[in-house]
């Protein structure tokens, strides 16, 4: 494949070797006409998964195959794919057959018209209600709240971006779930939401469940301190140095009170000065650290001008 395809899909699989040839099968006929790759990125699978995969890429060049170490989660396996996507546009999604390709041509076409971003929207989803719908429902409202990005489904993988956009994109962790946030704070001008079709599982079984939910609140919160604060890391710094010596100053009123209310042997023995003491110097530390933070940021956007846009967001 010499050509740079128009489209790229990645596709990140665990496990999956029922569903695999179907998958592809449906985003052939989805893309019929137009210059596309379909990467299928096996996340350290112990099935059949890698082997059909790779007899599929034998097969039909568009297709190409990345073999990971071992299990390293979705995030993982999205960004590997997002690292050798060749296409202008590149597009994401389940290989679980839950996500329909029929879909990507829509994506494809919103984000055509100006947007950075297409999210898709599983407008009537087939999951178990108590384990899946409810849970998505309660984290989809908090992660709106938090980052300010306006999707109603942060957990549907169907979704189309500009390759640009993706160079900026690092993911760690769970963030797969957070790329809409991720990218507006690095950029993203416009965002859109589509309904998309989601259909029920029919092979294999779900890698997802109530255990992931303290990782997924402690990358939120990693999100949450990004967008906030990534353009004046001096008023994060700032804010904990206000605290510790606000909780300098407590700890000295309290010292005044042993000297004024306790005898002179309990008030030389407590402990209250010295406490003052070190929070007065870690909110010096903190302000240090801050301004530093901020020296750096300002060689960064005078070596890399342009990269760090204002970005807004425009409705969905």
């Amino acid at each position: 494949m010499s050509a740079r395809p128009g489209i790229t899909v990645v596709v990140p699989v665990f496990n999956e070797q029922s569903n695999v040839t179907p998958l592809v099968d449906a985003a052939a006929r989805a893309l019929a006409g137009m210059s596309w790759e379909l990467i299928l990125v096996d996340d350290g699978s112990d099935d059949g998964t890698a082997t059909e995969a790779a007899r599929i890429a034998r097969g039909d060049r568009r297709v190409r195959v990345i073999r990971l170490a071992r299990n390293f989660g979705q995030t993982a396996a999205t960004q590997a794919g997002f690292d050798h996507a060749r296409g202008n546009v590149v597009v994401t999604m389940d290989g679980d057959l839950q996500n329909d390709p029929a879909d990507i041509p829509r994506l494809v076409a919103k984000l055509n018209e100006g947007y950075d971003l297409v999210a898709g929207w599983r407008e009537r989803r087939h999951d178990t209600l108590l384990t899946r719908r409810v849970p998505s429902w309660l984290a989809n409202r908090l992660i709106r709240w938090l980052t300010g990005v306006p999707i109603r489904d942060n957990g549907c993988s169907l979704r189309a971006y500009r390759s640009e956009l993706l160079e900026r994109v690092r993911l760690y962790s769970d963030q797969h779930r957070f790329i809409a946030a991720v990218a507006a704070a690095l950029g993203a001008a416009r965002v859109a939401e589509i309904p998309v079709r989601h259909h029920a599982r029919r092979w294999g079984r779900s890698k997802y469940g109530l255990a992931r939910a303290p990782r997924v609140l402690a990358d939120l919160l990693t999100i949450h301190m990004i967008r906030s604060f990534r353009e004046r890391p001096l008023a994060l710094f700032g804010l904990g140095a206000l605290a510790a010596a606000a909780l300098g100053f407590a700890f000295a009123t309290a010292a005044v009170i042993s000297l004024t209310s306790f005898g002179v042997a309990k008030a030389n023995a407590v402990v209250l000065p010295g406490a003052a003491l070190l929070c007065w110097g870690l909110a010096c530390y903190l302000v240090l650290l801050g301004l530093l933070a901020e020296v750096a940021l300002r060689e960064e956007r005078e070596a890399n001008p342009g990269v760090l846009p204002v970005a807004h967001q425009e409705g969905v």
